[in-house]
């Protein structure tokens, strides 16, 4: 349970020109600057409220809520005020604002430190840079199969698009194998019906000149895996002692796995070792959230040291030298851990997200938030603004691809390349080119 709120600080505003910047949770949570009268993105259901924002920290009506870092323009000419969390990667207090009699009134829900900027973003980028971390290394350019196959993909689909890669001329260093090549959420090395051999496909890859990357979700177990069924004392459970839940997806319920289990994280390290050995060496690993969530794990580690180790133990198993892009992942216990951070909810072929919450799939949410976290890129890590998507059938593909284009980080096609047309084409090696150039 967290702590109550105390004040900490009250702020004279210009309600007519003041604006407040919200830091969301995790990659998919909505993170952007407002004005004092607008209504912050919000949940619109239970579910999405433990998959993409931050669990038990329900905002009230009227309230503004950073999760780590909260900003306030207060419009009359006077500084701009940061509020951040004093330890960032392992304490993480929610941070609230309201305005009430011409003055924000703000409170946290942990101890907390303040800057002042001239702007908004120079007082984020000022934050960022104050924690010194190392300079990221630029990412490599990327082919991933999400947003053509999803979870249908097949192994005949990554050698039809590797041809087509030649044949295009398209300068990619990466073909990045997204969800569907394994059995099962936590059987990560049972291959779907639809591999034949997945080192035969990293070496197929590394044939034509490139690097192969794979997806997992390290975090996630399905009820319905193998490794659920085998070692159910792998798993985070509740205070009933009932597997944790981490939301809901693909129609159940799914667990977590206790990477402070000395026998799960063994089972964790050879993954990804295996992983390494077979040829690849980017990886993408997604739905992070559930290994920061709050539960009963088998050290009696706290949720953000539980998580922190986690990404470690992964890392440790992959090599300093493989690339690491994080997804749906804590943004600021994340720091330090990532060579690449996902940092906006999934664009899509459409614009709008579903029931209007933004932190589902959509290019609208996707350019907010990736905007409003435009300050990390650089600092942090590479900032993933998520795929190029240039073929006809993409809703307003241009403003997606001049978004993309515009944030500067890591670059990544998710075409069926075959389906593009001569203006997708065109983009998408002009976009690849661009962002080789730069690394």
């Amino acid at each position: 349970m967290h702590n109550p709120f105390t004040p900490v600080a009250s702020v004279p505003v210009d309600p007519r020109s003041a604006r407040v910047h919200e830091e969301g949770w995790q990659s998919w949570s909505p993170s952007g600057a407002y004005a004092l009268d607008a209504r912050p993105y919000r949940p619109t259901n239970d579910n999405w409220a433990t998959v993409c924002y931050r669990p038990g920290r329900t905002v009230p009506a009227g309230v503004f809520q950073g999760e780590g870092l909260l900003a306030l323009d207060p419009g009359d000419g006077a500084p701009v005020r940061l509020w951040a969390g004093a330890a960032p990667l392992l304490d993480v207090p929610s941070i609230r604002l309201t305005v009430r009699d011409g003055h924000a009134e703000v409170e946290a829900d942990g101890p907390v430190k303040e800057w002042t900027d001239t702007g908004i973003r120079p007082a984020l980028e000022r934050w960022a840079d104050g924690l010194a971390l190392p300079a990221p290394r630029p990412a490599p350019t990327v082919w991933c199969s999400w947003y053509e196959y999803f979870t249908a993909v097949t192994e005949d689909d990554i050698h039809e698009n590797l041809r087509a890669m030649d044949t295009l001329d398209l300068p990619i260093d990466v073909v990045q194998i997204d969800d569907g090549h394994q059995s099962a959420l936590g059987d990560w090395l049972t291959l779907s019906g639809r591999f034949r051999s997945r080192r035969g496909i990293a070496d197929a890859i590394r044939a034509r000149g490139r690097r192969a990357g794979i997806w997992t979700a390290p975090f996630l177990v399905a009820p319905d895996s193998e490794l659920a069924g085998t070692h159910p004392e792998w798993l985070v459970r509740d205070g009933d002692g009932n597997p944790l839940s981490a939301g809901r997806n693909r129609g159940h319920d799914l667990y977590v796995l206790d990477t402070t289990h000395p026998a799960a994280a063994a089972c964790l390290y050879d993954v990804f070792v295996t992983l390494r050995a077979e040829g690849y060496d980017y990886f993408k690993v997604d739905f992070l959230y559930a290994g920061a969530l709050e539960g009963v794990r088998h050290s009696g580690a706290d949720a953000l040291t539980a998580y922190r180790r986690g990404v470690a133990l992964i890392r440790e198993a992959i090599g300093a030298d493989a690339y690491l892009l994080g997804c749906g992942a804590p943004i600021l216990p994340s720091i330090g851990l990532f060579d690449a951070m996902r940092v906006s909810p999934d664009t899509a072929p459409h614009r709008r997200p579903q029931a209007g919450d933004y932190s589902q799939p959509g290019q609208d949410p996707a350019e907010f938030t990736g905007a409003g976290r435009q300050w990390q890129h650089g600092r942090l890590w590479i900032n993933d603004p998520d795929c190029l998507m240039a073929r006809p059938a993409v809703e307003t593909r241009e403003r997606w691809a001049a978004h993309v284009e515009a944030t500067g980080g890591l670059m990544a096609s998710s075409d069926r390349l075959l389906s593009l047309d001569q203006w997708g084409v065109n983009t998408t090696r002009r976009l690849l080119t661009s962002a080789g150039a730069t690394r």
